[in-house]
């Protein structure tokens, strides 16, 4: 693709960036098949192509964005499946965080969607805020009808029981089983410890259990990706730096083999906190090498290797792929190959490739759209005749756990079969009540 950046924008190292970016596509239309938002609309501006004409644009002429412009960049999930679709090698990725951070800072948004905006920047990366405002919601739920837009749709996924904190997620250090193997950083994560503390003591328990010390480091929280993908770089910058110097104390004190994230969303970000800090020159080399060091949960496993299995739960597992870890991450086959050697049965869900709507707040910023990919998923997931779904973020368990199977975290599973407790989810289904365990 042509560009017409003058040389002083050029100058600016993101311009700089989303110039290489636009110029390595060939407008060949491939990503436009696989792109969630076009396969349900039809509408070429919301395709990755046409995203990208628009932004070429907007930054070319130092424009203001425009309402037109937010409306397609808005409804982008950022799944990344035209980053593994296309031929050319297009980092979509960057141009759209590129493009959010100018709409952020250049377009005044309707003072309704600013307030909710603000209120999910602001709840979602503090765990013990979250807490509360979920228990806010529980208790107003019964007026959900009566509720305005979107707000309507969040208190009606306010749920009945929360989970109590978890002290695994407290700073600290896990010592090994036995002899210690490695050493780890765990990141405990924000919405995910409030809305299922299991995860992590699953992957605590998986680890030690392998020899290796798990560490909680103080200091570490939210990733950044929730405010980096509402274009809020400031705010993604501070909460990343904070993890950079959490990690790089523990990796200039005793060394660490991997910083663990079970939250594929934030993998996906974290691994990209060098890019982020690529400018910075106080931040650079840490921030390159916290990244060169996280490895999603299934990733250190497959390195690993997932230990004796001391129980084969005879299950059909339809196996979510969550659009970050497999197209963010390029993780693939990691997940499904530990799941069989833990003994279970693992069926592929049709239309793998596309996301099941989560994305982040998406779920909550675009409910209509993310409702219509949700249903698209759990049809597909029906198809497999599976006992359980599982998957390996978060956002993705919440999402599809409105279908009629039980969901749970990968790591779940395989500490269930190499000697932890059944995942929670599956407590009381009489899909487990004859396993032979």
């Amino acid at each position: 693709m042509q560009t017409q950046f003058t040389l002083a924008q050029l100058a600016d190292p993101d311009i700089a960036e989303a110039n290489q970016i636009l110029r390595n596509c060939v407008h060949c239309g491939f990503c436009t098949a696989t792109c969630p938002t076009y396969v349900l609309r039809g509408d070429e501006l919301d395709s990755p192509r046409g995203r990208i004409y628009l932004i070429k644009e907007m930054l070319e002429n130092g424009k203001a964005a425009s309402a037109r412009v937010v409306r397609h960049v808005d409804r982008c999930l950022s799944c990344l499946s035209c980053m593994t679709t296309c031929p050319s090698g297009v980092h979509y990725m960057h141009l759209v965080d590129h493009a959010r951070h100018h709409i952020e800072e250049t377009y005044q948004r309707p003072v309704a969607e600013q307030i909710l905006r603000n209120l999910l920047a602001w709840l979602l990366p503090r765990p013990k805020l979250f807490r509360l405002a979920l228990i806010g919601a529980w208790v107003a739920r019964p007026f959900a009808a009566l509720a305005p837009g979107r707000l309507k749709g969040m208190l009606s996924m306010a749920r009945a029981r929360i989970p109590s904190p978890s002290p695994v997620d407290r700073p600290q250090i896990v010592p090994a089983e036995g002899k210690r193997q490695g050493r780890v950083a765990l990141m405990t994560g924000c919405a995910q410890q409030v809305l299922s503390p299991s995860i992590n003591e699953a992957t605590v328990r998986l680890l030690t259990r392998r020899g290796i010390e798990v560490v909680v480091a103080r200091g570490a929280g939210c990733c950044g990706a929730l405010t980096h993908h509402m274009g809020r770089t400031t705010d993604s910058h501070t909460q990343a730096a904070a993890n950079i110097a959490a990690w790089t104390r523990e990796i200039d004190d005793e060394g660490l083999d991997a910083v663990v994230i079970n939250a594929s969303g934030c993998g996906t970000t974290v691994k990209d906190y060098g890019f982020m800090f690529r400018e910075d020159p106080a931040l650079r080399e840490d921030a390159a090498r916290v990244s060169s060091l996280t490895r999603d949960i299934t990733e250190y496993l497959a390195e690993i290797g997932l230990g004796p299995v001391l129980a084969r739960p005879r299950l059909a597992i339809a196996y979510h792929a969550a659009c970050s870890l497999q197209h963010g991450q390029k993780i693939t086959e990691a997940p499904k190959a530990l799941l069989s050697e833990a003994g279970f049965e693992v069926r592929a869900v049709p239309e793998a490739h596309l996301c099941c709507g989560s994305a982040g707040t998406y779920n909550l910023l675009q409910p209509e759209l993310a409702t219509r990919l949700r249903d698209r998923k759990l049809a597909n997931i029906a198809r497999t005749g599976a006992d359980i779904v599982t998957a390996g973020n978060i956002g993705c368990i919440q999402q599809i756990a409105a279908g009629a199977l039980p969901v749970v975290h990968t790591v779940e599973l395989l500490d269930w079969a190499t000697g932890g407790p059944p995942p929670a989810a599956l407590e009381g289904q009489a899909v487990i009540a004859d396993t032979a365990l």
